[in-house]
């Protein structure tokens, strides 16, 4: 097969047109594309190094995109859905109604990205983490801040009266120190966010829960790729 064959064949592999771009995929400097054209004739041997090449190539992309920093500690600022039914992590829009930049952006950003993402209490303590895999980073975090986890997040609190009543000691068994259901919009004072390979997002995922068992309030220990048990 002549070189060119070869170039033409792997452009299309590749749904690349010009040669800097095969050149990326493939490892290759585009003087190199070149004497690849203009070989009459490629021997096993030289095909093989150029499958070498794209391999590496091809590892070495992975590794620079496995993981990216979209923020970290952005201070959760609530705010109401459009129609009032959840609470969402922070406004696009300042008091006055006017387009805030940073945060359209980052909206944007973290709706058209999937990944990884970490609640963090006042103090900065990951308290929960999570991936976005089938849906988008903003939509997947805004669930979980409004998710009912029913009897695994809770705190201690006690129950104070919101209407007109006397103070009354806190003898009265409604006042004591109990255990009560919280949602984490209440718990969550800043998140992180990372944009991750598809492959890894699980992974990932289960790295961070692993990391912080004993602090998160992550009900399920994930786990890592090679102890998944597959769905058929």
């Amino acid at each position: 097969m002549k070189g060119k064959e070869v170039i033409s064949e792997l452009k299309k592999k590749f749904r690349v047109s010009t040669d800097k771009a095969l050149g990326e995929a493939l490892g290759l400097s585009i003087p190199a594309i070149q004497l690849w054209k203009n070989r009459p004739q490629c021997t096993l041997r030289q095909i093989a190094g150029l499958v070498h090449s794209a391999s590496k190539a091809g590892a070495v992309r992975f590794r620079k995109n496995i993981v990216r920093p979209l923020v970290e500690f952005f201070e959760i600022d609530l705010c109401e859905s459009r129609h009032g039914a959840k609470w969402e992590l922070f406004a696009d829009r300042d008091e006055d109604g006017e387009e805030h930049p940073y945060y359209q952006g980052l909206k944007t950003e973290l709706s058209a990205t999937k990944g990884v993402y970490v609640f963090f209490d006042s103090r900065g303590q990951a308290i929960y983490a999570g991936k976005a895999r089938q849906q988008s980073l903003w939509d997947e975090m805004t669930s979980a801040l409004n998710r009912d986890r029913k009897a695994v997040q809770t705190i201690k609190r006690v129950r104070h009266p919101s209407r007109k009543l006397p103070y009354r000691t806190t003898d009265e068994k409604d006042r004591q120190i109990v255990d009560q259901r919280v949602p984490l919009w209440e718990l969550a004072s800043y998140f992180s966010a990372y944009e991750v390979a598809d492959e890894m997002i699980e992974d990932v995922e289960a790295l961070l829960v692993r990391s912080f068992a004993n602090n998160l309030l992550n009900k399920r220990m994930e786990r890592f790729a090679r102890h998944r048990v597959s769905k058929k």
